[in-house]
């Protein structure tokens, strides 16, 4: 099929996302929202599967991406706020994760946001670099600063539909949870993860220079020995 991705890997992430989003759309809780949910996540679909076959993507970003859309997708099928993690901590393992960890709130749509982030901030510095030829430095901050526009844009958007679109569940569709703070926090949050996925790649990145040049060095002194 044209319209799945070439690589045989990206094809079988693909293909599962597809199967896992099929069963996650079977009896939704909240069928009445569940369009308006879905709907940033089918373009992002379609765009993954479009730039697949357009441009180089690693199979670590491509199964990024595919994660995040997995962890956004469960919360869709739910509406964020009443993903009921604490139900699945206490089968699997016999605790209820708010209790033992004070929550007062579902945390799960603060653990999107920061996966946002966290995520998808090397594949836009894998973008940045390959396909824009920024340097490391600069595609490090760049990603950053799309993270933090686009996660800002999101909560403005999304405001924007829950006041026309369901004004009486503003605040369950958006899942503020009764905090006045919601839309920045969660912002904090998605640029929080990408400082820190980033982060990692820098230092990452450095340490292999630094080696590369320590190995150089060794090379050319080995050299230099030979000679004389």
């Amino acid at each position: 099929m044209k319209w799945l991705p070439a690589d045989q890997v990206h094809r079988l992430l693909f293909i599962l996302f597809l199967c896992f989003f099929a069963v996650s759309c079977v009896a939704p809780p909240y069928l009445q929202f569940l369009l308006m949910q879905h709907v940033p996540t089918l373009a992002a679909v379609w765009l993954l599967a479009w730039l697949s076959n357009r441009i180089e993507i690693s199979r670590f970003s491509f199964a990024l991406v595919v994660l995040f859309l997995s962890l956004h997708t469960l919360g869709a099928r739910y509406l964020y706020s009443y993903t009921p993690y604490d139900e699945w901590c206490e089968w699997l393992f016999g605790f209820n994760l708010s209790s033992v960890l004070g929550f007062e709130r579902n945390h799960y749509d603060r653990l999107v946001h920061f996966s946002y982030g966290l995520l998808l901030a090397i594949p836009v510095q894998e973008f940045e670099r390959r396909h824009l030829k920024l340097s490391h430095t600069v595609a490090s901050i760049l990603a950053i600063e799309f993270i933090l526009a686009t996660s800002a844009a999101y909560e403005l958007l999304e405001w924007m539909v829950a006041v026309i679109f369901t004004p009486t569940w503003a605040d369950q569709f958006l899942g503020q949870q009764g905090d006045a703070f919601d839309a920045q926090k969660d912002t904090a949050l998605a640029t929080a993860g990408a400082c820190l996925s980033i982060g990692i790649s820098m230092w990452r990145h450095r340490r292999g220079s630094a080696d590369d040049a320590k190995r150089g060095g060794n090379e050319v002194e080995c050299f230099v020995r030979t000679k004389n």
